[in-house]
């Protein structure tokens, strides 16, 4: 998987609002479906923490 979300995240939902495949969803803390997400990485741009990493290896 080329997103990864992080522990310290706390949920607060900017990655689900700005991922234009509606790939993530929060519980708590965001959990991103493999099989919609296309790692362009717009959640780890929005998010106010720093808590998504981006694999740009694949």
């Amino acid at each position: 998987m080329g997103i990864k979300i992080l522990e310290k995240c706390v949920g607060c939902g900017n990655c689900v609002v700005f991922c234009p495949r509606r790939a993530i969803k929060t519980y708590g803390v965001a959990i991103v479906d493999e099989n919609k997400c296309s790692n362009c990485g717009i959640c780890a741009r929005y998010c106010p923490i720093n808590a998504i990493k981006v694999d740009t290896s694949l």
